[in-house]
This record gives C-alpha cells, structure tokens and sequence, in this order.
C-alpha cells in the first residue's frame, strides 16, 4: 500500500516510517506545516525531515510555506484557545486536507499523520480531522495509526538523537510557542 505520511517533523516522523515500512507500506513524507510561526522555523523542520526520508529511504516533498493563509482560515477568531482546543483541531483539519489533495494528486492509497507521537496531541482529535478530510474529499483513505503507542515517543527521540535533528521544544504555532515559554 502506498502511504503518504503528513510529517508535523523530522523527529516524530522518525518512529513512523520504521511502522509503517514493516507493515508493508511504501512510504512518501509530506511536510505540510503553514502553522509554522516563522519561515526560519519551518525551514529547520523541513530540512530535518527530508534529512530523515533521505535516511530512511523514502521519498520526500513539501507544500510551500503560507502562514499568512493559516492564520486567515485557522487561528483567526482562535487566537485565545488553549492548547488542545478548537484552533488545534482546525489546524489538524487544514494540514491533513493538504496531504489529502497530495495523495489524491499522486495516486497514493491512504494518508495518516505523525502528529499521534507526541503525548501532547489528542489522537482521537486528529483522527476525527483525518476522517473529515477523507470523507469530504474522497480518493486516499486516513490510516488511524496511534504512533504514541508502542513506545512510539520514545523512539522518536532516540533515532532523533541518533540521527542528528533538529528537535523543537513547541508545536509551531506562535500560540503554542506562548505556551512553551510559560
């Protein structure tokens, strides 16, 4: 089966694409992340997990960087949500509908997410937004697969460590980075 796997970065999609390999997918990386608060920010991230799929073997591609247009149909009229509150939610919903649109463009059979590693995201939130997306754009299916499990976090941040990439403290967003520094 050929999956595309929405990276939110190169450590977390790390402990995905070992899964997904030994269940028999082909795996393409996307890195589709607007939320990103900074051109700078998005550009290390990016460059980490292309170093990643260069490692593992798999091809790689990224969605240009608008964070002018994430913040128009995302966080405005959101900005004072907490974390893990409707602007994440709508967030899940606007990357995953680019992996959609990549999938469905590249005939690729399913998409899923590497946001489900961190214990900082509520996996059922982000398979709600996968199954929205899928439903309402038809063509590649959303794999509910819970990269926390499994020891999935922990592998992040070895084969991270291992590999050298660059590891952010903060989701991305301007808001979560509040958060962070709190």
């Amino acid at each position: 089966m050929k999956v595309l796997l929405h990276a939110c970065c190169g450590p977390c999609a790390s402990a995905c694409i070992p899964r997904l390999s030994a269940g028999g997918c082909d795996v393409t990386i996307l890195f589709a992340n607007s939320n990103i608060d900074s051109a700078e920010e998005f550009e290390r991230r990016r460059a980490a997990a292309e170093r990643l799929a260069s490692h593992d073997r798999v091809a790689f591609a990224a969605v240009p960087y608008d964070h002018a247009d994430w913040l128009e149909k995302v966080a405005k009229g959101f900005e004072g949500e907490p974390e893990k509150g409707r602007r994440c939610e709508r967030c899940f919903r606007y990357s995953l509908a680019k992996a959609a649109e990549y999938a469905a463009e590249h005939g690729l059979d399913a998409f899923t997410t590497s946001l489900t590693v961190s214990p900082h995201k509520v996996s059922a939130m982000v398979f709600a937004a996968g199954d929205a997306v899928a439903a309402s754009r038809g063509g590649a299916a959303f794999l509910h697969e819970d990269f926390k499990k499994k020891d999935g976090f922990m592998l992040s941040v070895r084969r991270a460590a291992e590999l050298g990439l660059y590891r952010q403290s903060y989701c991305g967003c301007e808001f979560s980075r509040k958060g962070a520094e709190a």
